[in-house]
């Protein structure tokens, strides 16, 4: 199964998009096409399965770098900024990754309409990561919110929708890691 998961990768190393076929697949896995339906029903549940491969490495990157931390408003500040630089292709080569892209948000948005029980399962690993942060936040009166985890969701979505709105605006008024993490911020303060 591995093999078709990193060669899905190279592809979208090599192409820049996920724009590829399953036959590409079967040729850069050197693998048959046999096997690959023994792992997937289609491209859609390769595609999910690069989104939770995905999702698990930033997460654990995201982990990574709060641990470094201290501060609990520094710890969330620093994991939605990191969560920024995953979901977003041009940023995902500063970030560590086995691969160059990983465009994550790319990823969910794709499945979303078609699979939307699975990307929520798949996300989860982030899920709960910025529901831990956000109570450790609120623990240190760093922050107040009304709920935990409704506001968890809201900075995921404010973060990974700050991805995709900048593909639709002027490059020169792309919104950056730092200002989505200023906007979060501010809807936080009481």
């Amino acid at each position: 199964m591995q093999r078709y998961i990193d060669a899905a990768f190279e592809l979208i190393d090599s192409k820049g998009t996920t724009e590829f076929t399953i036959q590409e697949v079967i040729e850069r896995s050197e693998q048959s096409l046999r096997g690959f339906y023994q792992y997937f029903d289609g491209k859609d549940e390769l595609v999910l399965a690069l989104l939770e491969e995905s999702v698990i490495e930033a997460a654990d990157d995201i982990q990574k770098v709060v641990d470094r931390l201290s501060d609990p408003l520094d710890r969330l500040r620093a994991a939605v900024v990191r969560l920024h630089e995953w979901c977003d292709p041009a940023d995902v080569p500063r970030v560590r990754s086995t691969h160059n892209r990983r465009p994550v948000a790319e990823f969910a948005v794709q499945l979303s309409l078609t699979h939307p029980a699975q990307v929520r399962t798949a996300m989860k690993p982030i899920a709960t990561l910025l529901v831990e942060l956000l109570e450790a936040a609120v623990a240190a009166g760093a922050v107040r919110v009304a709920g935990v985890e409704h506001t968890a969701v809201l900075l995921q979505q404010t973060v990974m929708n700050s991805w995709l709105t900048n593909r639709m605006a002027d490059p020169r008024r792309w919104v950056t890691a730092d200002e989505t993490w200023e906007f979060c911020l501010h809807g936080l303060t009481p």
